[in-house]
């Protein structure tokens, strides 16, 4: 009995040993990432939105154009850089960071399709107040349909770089991946899998393989950047990571896609993986739909191809 007990409490002080170095070493990599400070900002940039701040940044006079970039936590407005001040020549240009992403707020909460349906409808209403035209990038693009969906007048034009595919939206949480949602949000160890999930050489592996036409274009400063947006309020950025997992922030937009009148177009780049699939399942959901396959772009053109972009982006929103 002495030795069971015995056995029982060296583990436990093993375990919070462990707990504590593993503890430790997660402040370290949360700190060091983001020593750089890469994404900036001031107390003026923020939106007060009902569940935490928002961060954006306003350039530029004319009609309203609002960018959403896309839904990792590795995403911020920084994705937008290359094209904003071009953008800004004609338009009122306005960029955000979604709640949980680079500089605004990173809650303990499920971040959900709605959540982000609501953040775009809200900006719109609250702080750019008036009907605006908007381009998306990835996931966010669902988002931008469902809130025209819901509130028409506050929407213009419509534009997606890379949308996802129908099909994978419709993807619900099942079993398994509420359970990875909850292993992900264990405190200290869910942190230290977040961690290794998001270390450098992973963005690095993410260029190279899945965002960039050319993977020699990729910079030091993009590899920084996206590290420090998803090192950015410690251990609370996994919660967006286990939402995502999860499939919380899925929804089916097909109905919504049929529905809309405002003008959509659909920016591939030519080597997105099943890029015509994805225009071909728009297309036939709602046939008003315009797409075009940009050559010698990937997933994230406005940032590897940004002039062929405003060439694309000039003759649809003018």
């Amino acid at each position: 009995m002495k030795k069971s007990r015995h056995k029982i409490i060296t583990a436990s002080i093993l375990f919070s040993i462990a707990t504590g170095i593993i503890y430790v070493i997660n402040r370290l990599i949360f700190g060091t990432a983001v020593l750089k400070e890469m994404l900036k900002s001031t107390a003026n940039n923020y939106y007060n939105w009902r569940f935490g701040k928002i961060y954006y940044k306003k350039i530029g006079t004319g009609t309203p154009v609002l960018l959403v970039h896309d839904l990792t936590v590795y995403s911020s407005a920084y994705e937008w850089n290359k094209i904003v001040d071009k953008l800004a020549e004609n338009h009122t240009v306005y960029t955000i960071d979604l709640l949980g992403c680079g500089r605004s707020d990173k809650q303990r909460i499920t971040y959900t399709n709605y959540l982000y349906v609501q953040i775009i409808s809200d900006f719109i209403k609250n702080v750019i107040h008036e009907r605006t035209d908007v381009i998306t990038s990835g996931y966010s693009g669902s988002f931008a349909l469902m809130a025209c969906h819901n509130e028409t007048d506050l929407f213009g034009k419509i534009v997606m770089i890379n949308p996802p595919a129908l099909n994978a939206l419709n993807k619900i949480p099942d079993k398994k991946s509420k359970l990875y949602k909850f292993l992900l949000e264990i405190p200290v160890f869910g942190t230290l899998v977040y961690n290794m999930i998001t270390c450098q050489s992973n963005i690095q592996l993410l260029f190279t393989e899945q965002y960039l036409y050319n993977p020699f274009n990729m910079t030091a400063e993009w590899l920084d950047t996206y590290y420090e947006a998803a090192h950015k309020g410690m251990s609370s950025s996994r919660y967006l990571l286990s939402s995502i997992i999860g499939r919380y922030t899925n929804n089916n937009i097909n109905h919504a896609l049929k529905a809309i009148d405002q003008s959509i177009f659909i920016i591939e780049g030519e080597a997105e993986r099943d890029s015509k699939d994805i225009i071909s399942q728009y297309t036939e959901c709602n046939p008003a739909v315009e797409a075009i396959s940009l050559k010698g772009a990937k997933h994230l053109p406005q940032m590897e191809t940004p002039d062929k972009l405003m060439e694309q982006l000039n003759i649809f929103l003018d």
